[in-house]
């Protein structure tokens, strides 16, 4: 092989190898940017959820005050206090 071939083999070689490196680097950066899309997405679904959160402990929080508590028991189960002298008192 002459050394005229061998530079074209060398430049042909190397002419590969910085399409395959440019390849490569548009693909690192298309799925840089596919993962970067996918975390905003879920970041977002994140606050919304947060705040779903939110807003059941604060429902939660409403249908189990005593007074609804009392509410129910009086008007659902018909629960009334017992009278004075149907109470016992237990000591020490």
């Amino acid at each position: 092989m002459t050394e005229r071939m061998r530079q074209i083999l060398a430049l042909t070689l190397l002419a590969g190898a910085i399409m395959a490196s440019a390849m490569a680097a548009i693909y690192a950066k298309h799925e840089s940017r596919k993962s970067f899309t996918e975390l905003q997405r879920l970041q977002v679904e994140r606050d919304r959820m947060e705040i779903e959160w939110g807003q059941l402990q604060i429902e939660q929080s409403t249908w189990s005050t005593y007074g609804r508590v009392e509410q129910l028991a009086r008007k659902d189960m018909q629960m009334r206090e017992p009278e004075t002298d149907q109470m016992t008192l237990l000591g020490p």
